[in-house]
């Protein structure tokens, strides 16, 4: 399959969670399709709206999830676009894009874990992971974001397509995905198993268990963090490896 053209519009929203910000993907030519419009900036907006009339024009919008670093710019991007579709998992939308669905030239591939509606949008061998997958470090499991077993799952369905490519919602492009999906999946069970050896060990408390299976929480991060802890905690138990409280 030909390559397809991804250019990477990065938006002006460092911090904690966004790293230098949020990437913004036009994707194509003739017609041009927009992976997360990311947040609500005018100047952001319009390099955009620019970079896809530069190349044919837009087919469409498409969200990876509705968190508002990456969807916030939706509507002023389609209005300022004219109009064309938007699509999304669970994003009231022109289009509904479900697991296996299709939306121009992407497959809708669903990793819940970080947001409950999250997708990762497949175009031939490139994948736009939001914020699945990142460019560095690794990402939170948000509270009714989905199990850390669906996590998983998602990633390991990745794994299996052969990408060449996986283009995260933050960070540099990622162009070895098998070893970093491997890696994605390496650090969540090797999390795992230092979470359920804490609690054999007699650890009960949040910030115990924190302790014990972090070894450093960045600053800015601790919340974040705890969410991903009690989403361990859950799979543990759902698993039948810790009582349920």
């Amino acid at each position: 399959m030909a390559a397809v053209e991804v250019l990477r519009v990065r938006a002006d929203n460092p911090s904690p969670y966004t790293l230098e910000g949020t990437n913004t993907y036009v994707v194509g030519r003739d017609p041009a399709w927009v992976v997360d419009p990311g947040p609500a900036l005018d100047a952001h907006v319009e390099a955009v709206a620019r970079a896809v009339e530069a190349r044919g024009g837009p087919g469409g919008v498409i969200l990876t999830h509705d968190h508002p670093d990456h969807a916030e710019a939706a509507g002023a991007l389609v209005a300022r676009l004219g109009g064309p579709p938007l699509a999304a998992m669970r994003h009231p939308a022109d289009v509904a894009l479900v697991d296996g669905a299709t939306f121009g030239p992407f497959v809708a591939v669903a990793v819940p874990g970080h947001a409950a509606d999250h997708v990762v949008p497949v175009a031939g061998e490139e994948a736009f992971t939001g914020d699945a997958v990142l460019g560095a470090g690794s990402v939170f499991i948000a509270p009714d974001g989905g199990t850390l077993g669906d996590y998983l799952a998602g990633l390991r369905r990745l794994r299996g397509l052969g990408l060449a490519r996986l283009w995260p919602g933050h960070g540099p492009v990622i162009e070895d995905p098998a070893a970093v999906l491997d890696a994605y999946a390496a650090h969540r069970l090797e999390r795992e198993r230092r979470v359920l050896a804490a609690w054999e060990a007699g650890a009960r408390s949040e910030d115990e268990l924190l302790a014990a299976a972090w070894d450093a929480i960045p600053d800015g991060l601790e919340l974040p963090a705890l969410w991903t802890l009690r989403a361990h905690l859950a799979q543990l138990r759902a698993d039948g490896r810790i009582p349920a409280p």
